[in-house]
């Protein structure tokens, strides 16, 4: 760039990069799309400033669950991450296709879906009731609220994960997003930058300056997606909510080379879908040792809900190896049935 940045124009940029992190994957996907299409970028293009560097190893995928949308605050992510429990074994049962079509597309009897896919009342009731909890129709999400109560936001799916040789593979959903990224000749833009215009020269400027921040987002989302597939391997292979790491934003955002905040940002309304098929947040991947612990408990409390938190202290120790204070217990059966609304 010609001349150094002010502090106001700092910034300035920085609020450009935390509004490039927290666009959703088809914001961003015609975002760039404009600046493709414009003229300029392909002068730049045909110039050789700007050209196209693929990904390593990128891969792409069909979203399921086409239409539908993960609400940011569901009271179903337990069955979402669980990948051996109860839910997730009917839909594997019935399979992917059948789940989607009886329980995401149509509203059919109850006599139908139970005949072709050979459910029981209680799991088709079970299946519906964690469908409505979990995933609503997107094209919805805009309508039918008052003014005065905001919308439920709906997480962006950024890729599946899937399992190929015991190893978890990512597939991502937007193939003109993860097509590549674009690197800038810095000796043909400062040529350039002195055969034109200073107005000519400015615009070409802000638009390298666009790119960089999209470039940042991209490497800075798919580094983080390559480092929790490798740090929550177990989990994703088998399935065990318990076989997670917990992790925290501070510590990826040092791994990554990226302030905390803007991870934090990018994290805030991405998802993933798992391997056994369904959509959860991204922030699942990354759980405080507080919420293992928490999740951990939910399940046995839901099984034994007469138990002294005593009791409880040692079903966890024994199950789990996790030891805790029994204030500890106590606190978290406090926070579980505030949340659960006084459930257990």
């Amino acid at each position: 760039m010609r001349n150094s940045l002010k502090p106001n124009q700092l910034l300035l940029g920085q609020i450009k990069l935390a509004r490039m992190m927290t666009m959703s994957e088809s914001e961003f996907a015609v975002a760039q799309a404009e600046l493709e299409n414009s003229r300029l970028f392909s002068l730049l293009k045909t110039a050789g400033i700007i050209r196209l560097s693929e990904f390593p190893h990128a891969r792409f995928a069909a979203k399921q669950f086409a239409g539908y949308g993960l609400k940011t605050s569901v009271s179903g992510i337990g069955g979402l991450i669980d990948g051996n429990g109860e839910l997730i074994q009917i839909i594997q049962r019935i399979g992917q296709k059948k789940f989607e079509a009886w329980f995401l597309k149509s509203e059919s009897s109850e006599v139908e879906v139970a005949k072709d896919c050979d459910l029981t009342l209680d799991e088709i009731h079970k299946l519906r009731d964690f469908v409505d909890k979990v995933y609503i129709q997107s094209e919805f999400e805009q309508t039918g609220s008052e003014p005065s109560t905001p919308s439920e936001q709906v997480l962006s799916a950024v890729a599946g994960i899937s399992i190929e040789n015991g190893k978890p593979v990512l597939s991502f959903f937007h193939r003109e997003i993860w097509k590549g990224q674009y690197a800038v000749n810095q000796q043909k833009l400062a040529e350039y930058l002195h055969m034109v215009s200073s107005h000519e020269a400015d615009k070409a400027e802000r638009m390298i300056g666009k790119l960089e921040f999209m470039k940042r987002r991209k490497t800075t989302l798919y580094r983080l997606l390559e480092i929790l597939l490798k740090e929550q391997e177990a989990y994703l292979v088998s399935g065990e909510p318990s076989k997670r790491k917990p992790l925290t934003q501070r510590e990826l955002s040092r791994d990554i080379c990226v302030d905390a905040s803007v991870l934090n940002r990018l994290v805030s309304n991405k998802s993933v879908q798992l391997p056994w098929g369904l959509e959860a947040p991204l922030s699942a991947l990354i759980p405080s040792a507080k919420q293992i612990n928490r999740e951990l408990l939910y399940h046995i409390i839901e099984a034994n809900p007469d138990y002294t938190d005593e009791q409880l202290r040692h079903e966890i120790e024994f199950r789990h190896g996790v030891k805790l204070s029994r204030r500890s217990i106590a606190q978290y059966r406090k926070e579980l049935c505030s949340a659960k609304c006084h459930k257990f």
